[in-house]
């Protein structure tokens, strides 16, 4: 089973590595330049399947274990975080916790779709003026007519503005805390779902994040994803593999800034640059190691939060400092605005905020190891 699994991955991992070669090296200034992801790639991405890898293959997808997936995200991040950011979230928060907690009728009107490209996902908890807190939402959602009326705001959603569908999480009444809250599946055109522009970021130009209003939208019951007052649980559990997933994509950006260090050490291997490269290699490997781990316990069917949020922890870490690290080595035209360098800073600097900061990370990791 694991050689198959790792098999199945290689193979993924080629796939994609060899698209990133053909489809994103070329433009991938560009797209960093212009905060802009051509309509090609995404075509491009859907005809090579990775919208669909890990998703079920009764739906369309490729039944690949999460191993698949993570392969495919550390590729496409190695050569662009934005694109890989992009798949992350249509896989891990939006087509997974469908086929996760979706009714029958859900996973047939959407997942085919998603799995195929042809519909792309996004995830929509955080809101304007709240934290880390989940259970703190503010949109609000009642029961109206057979189905539901929702109203509130969310912001930083990644894919929504290009989304066919978000999943959104209302809460029927503030004081009723996570109880409260429960998950719906909002399509695209909705009546009141309202998009503002895109936010001008310091990293993941490309990948497009917005802030939307909800007024006055109507969903049928059908939209609801899971049963009434889960709504928490489905977030929670999507976040967890999320982390898997970003992980991965922080591995990805480290491994292109380690690749660049290198070759610039050894334009002038002096003693100072072995040192930050032998430390560089090390952090690398160790996010390597923790990624495998919270991959292993993930397709074990068990619990896997633990390895899923160390594995972010350090993965997001190392890949800031792998950066940073690799601007010390390279020097002054690593500095220069545009600079391949200088785009891996600003792209890894999001991870040890994006699904969770680092402090959620520390402190979900404090829970687990001394209460858990």
């Amino acid at each position: 089973m694991e050689v198959d699994s790792r098999r199945g991955a290689d193979a993924w991992r080629s796939r994609a590595r060899s698209f990133a070669e053909r489809e994103i090296d070329p433009i991938v200034g560009a797209i960093d330049r212009e905060d802009r992801l051509p309509p090609s790639v995404r075509s491009g991405l859907a005809e090579a399947g990775f919208f669909g890898v890990g998703l079920p293959k009764e739906f369309g997808g490729s039944g690949d274990d999460t191993r698949a997936t993570v392969a495919v995200l550390e590729e496409l991040s190695h050569a662009s975080a934005a694109v890989a950011t992009m798949v992350a979230v249509h896989l891990s928060v939006a087509a997974q916790p469908i086929a996760r907690w979706g009714s029958d009728r859900l996973k047939e009107k959407h997942l085919r779709g998603l799995s195929s490209g042809r519909l792309l996902g996004a995830f929509a908890l955080t809101e304007p003026g709240g934290g880390s807190d989940a259970a703190g939402l503010q949109c609000r959602y009642a029961h109206e007519g057979g189905g539901y009326r929702l109203e509130g705001s969310k912001t930083f959603i990644t894919n929504a503005g290009l989304a066919d569908l978000v999943l959104v999480f209302a809460t029927r009444d503030p004081a009723l805390g996570h109880r409260g809250i429960s998950a719906f599946v909002l399509p695209k055109g909705t009546t009141g779902f309202r998009v503002q522009p895109t936010f001008q970021k310091l990293g993941l130009r490309g990948s497009e994040t917005v802030e939307f209003s909800l007024t006055d939208v109507r969903l049928p019951e059908e939209a609801m994803l899971g049963p009434e007052g889960d709504g928490l649980k489905v977030a929670l559990s999507a976040l967890a593999g999320g982390r898997v997933g970003i992980a991965a994509c922080a591995v990805g950006v480290a491994r292109a800034a380690f690749e660049q260090m290198q070759r610039a050490a050894r334009k002038d291997p002096s003693d100072w640059k072995r040192a930050i490269v032998a430390r560089s290699f090390t952090e690398l490997s160790a996010s390597q190691a923790l990624l495998e781990s919270a991959v292993r316990a993930k397709d074990s069917g068990g619990e896997f939060v633990t390895e899923a949020s160390a594995a972010k922890l350090f993965a997001s870490r190392a890949a800031v400092g792998i950066a940073s690290a690799g601007m010390d080595v390279a020097g002054r035209e690593s500095a220069r605005s545009g600079s391949a360098a200088e785009r891996l800073l600003r792209d890894a600097r999001v991870f040890p905020i994006v699904e969770g900061t680092t402090e959620i990370q520390e402190l979900i990791l404090g829970r687990s190891l001394l209460e858990g």
